[in-house]
């Protein structure tokens, strides 16, 4: 199974701190937040990862290489200046990813989910992923945390394991934590190079009940805001987010 870290936004609202470093190359910790990710990919038992880059994309790169150091294979998917936004660029990443379910993970954010749960659901997701009279196709699996102060309305909420809006009150108010597994048939509408939010996809997928989900209860950070990751690093500093992720040695 791959994986995939987007990472290819301007990140507008980390300025100045963007400007000069890739969101997901500042640091909480001690460590860059999509190294964290890459670790816990690594224990996890992944190993081709994809990363798409834009802004400054030529620094993630130069840091993080081949992902030997990790034991993982790296490959990347260089986006046009301004990059395609979510869908877009898992749509133009497509051909490397391949035609079995994968695993997205947005690069500004740090979550203690169990990324081995992804393997299971991308075996459910490829024995489903086409319609039948008795069961819709399921074609994404989104992670689903508490909404935080910044995002107290949230976006969605779960029935039984079915993905619904929360302004449908089929359940409690949750917010996307930026983790899915999505089957590449997903994407089959996204026209090539197209700019485009996941939003929209989201929408159909919801109404055709192609999407599925699930509540994670642990550690979760938007780091959206300066403020945000200043926060971060202060609770990863006093241990109050356990992660102890296994730091694997570079293949020879």
């Amino acid at each position: 199974m791959k994986a995939m870290i987007l990472a290819a936004g301007r990140g507008e609202r980390m300025r100045p701190l963007t400007d000069a470093t890739p969101k997901p190359l500042l640091c909480a910790g001690g460590k860059p937040l999509i190294v964290w990710h890459l670790e816990r990919l690594a224990d996890a038992g992944f190993r081709d990862i994809l990363i798409n880059t834009a802004w400054l994309g030529e620094r993630i790169r130069t840091l993080l290489g081949d992902g030997a150091r990790w034991n993982l294979a790296i490959r990347y998917s260089p986006e046009p200046p301004g990059a395609l936004e979510t869908a877009g660029g898992i749509a133009h990443a497509l051909p490397l990813l391949g035609e079995a379910p994968f695993l997205v993970v947005n690069g500004d954010i740090w979550c203690d989910w169990d990324f081995t749960r992804a393997f299971a659901v991308a075996e459910q997701m490829a024995a489903h992923e086409t319609d039948t009279p008795d069961t819709p196709a399921y074609l994404a699996h989104l992670i689903l945390v508490d909404n935080p102060a910044h995002h107290a309305g949230g976006d969605f909420c779960l029935d039984g394991n079915a993905l619904r809006y929360a302004a449908d009150g089929a359940g409690t108010s949750l917010t996307y934590a930026g983790i899915g597994i999505f089957s590449p048939a997903f994407f089959t509408g996204v026209p090539a190079g197209a700019v485009m939010k996941l939003r929209p996809l989201l929408d159909a997928g919801i109404g055709q009940h192609t999407i599925h989900g699930e509540y994670h209860a642990g550690c979760w950070s938007d780091v959206g805001t300066p403020e945000r990751l200043h926060e971060l690093d202060r609770q990863l500093a006093a241990a109050t987010c356990h992660i102890q992720p296994t730091i694997l040695p570079a293949r020879a």
